[in-house]
């Protein structure tokens, strides 16, 4: 057998599975695959779903080190940031934040739970009651954050 270091035997017939058609037309890997949805379950959604919270996270931490930035500016420019950021618009937007980050840190304590072998057999419980919970703690901080004047 003529096998190249580092490369799984039979991975040709895994890419050539990939691509064969079955009940469900597959699409070519890739992000664009994450909104497909048809007969796809609970956990391909919450894993879309963690998918796009981590990658808003991560844009939101470089547009956080940006809005710092006009600390280099002096105490004037961050006060007139200050004056803009206190707007509806971005108080709404503080609301998206807490919701991307309730629903990719509470779904990602819920895989930690899973992947250590603690609540397999409960997943689809598990994902449901993490989302009461983001729920709740998403309406609670919003009305806090819009209700401020």
């Amino acid at each position: 057998m003529n096998v190249r270091r580092g490369t799984d035997p039979g991975l040709d017939d895994i890419r050539g599975a990939r691509d064969e058609r079955g009940p469900v037309p597959r699409k070519g890997a890739g992000p664009v695959a994450w909104f497909d949805i048809r007969r796809r379950g609970l956990g391909h959604f919450a894993f879309s779903l963690n998918r796009i919270t981590g990658l808003g996270l991560v844009f939101y931490l470089y547009l956080h080190l940006a809005v710092l930035s006009t600390l280099l500016r002096g105490a004037s420019a961050w006060e007139s940031f200050l004056g803009i950021a206190a707007g509806k618009f971005f108080l709404f937007l503080d609301v998206v934040l807490i919701f991307g980050l309730l629903a990719h840190g509470l779904n990602g304590l819920r895989l930690a739970l899973i992947g250590s072998g603690r609540a397999v057999d409960h997943q689809k419980a598990l994902y449901r009651s993490i989302q009461v919970i983001g729920t709740i703690l998403l309406l609670g901080a919003a009305l806090r954050l819009m209700g401020s004047d």
